[in-house]
């Protein structure tokens, strides 16, 4: 089990941009790691995932907008979004998946979790 705290969330006028970042602490080093999401009114998404060693994934709805980045030696991951909308307007949460040897993609997978970090997009 590891503690992860998002941070970098705020307000963001439509077409702007913002970076999240997660930071972990414990003794467990970090594996899988996923940014998911969960809008007003809606389930929570998966945004993207990024594996140990550095492959990404991204939902349809945000590809070409978002990149996930970590920096292993910082314990941190990251999440860079551009171009963002209204219907961006979420709370972003880091998840972990610490054990499995292949990142699946799954929300289901993630065994630690954040607080999530609130953004908002409105002019």
């Amino acid at each position: 089990q590891v503690e992860l705290v998002e941070s970098g969330g705020g307000f963001v006028q439509p077409g702007g941009s913002l970076t999240l970042s997660c930071a972990s602490s414990g003794n467990e080093s970090l594996n899988n790691m996923g940014w998911i999401r969960q809008r007003p009114g809606n389930q929570r998404e998966l945004v993207g995932t990024i594996s140990l060693g550095g492959a990404t994934n991204y939902a349809d709805s945000m590809k070409g907008r978002v990149t996930i980045s970590r920096d292993d030696a910082k314990n941190t991951v990251y999440l860079q979004m551009n171009s963002l909308k209204p219907e961006d307007t979420a709370v972003y949460v880091c998840a972990a998946d610490l054990y499995r040897p292949i990142c699946r993609g799954r929300i289901d997978d993630f065994g630690s979790w954040g607080q999530g970090t609130q953004v908002i997009v409105s002019s």
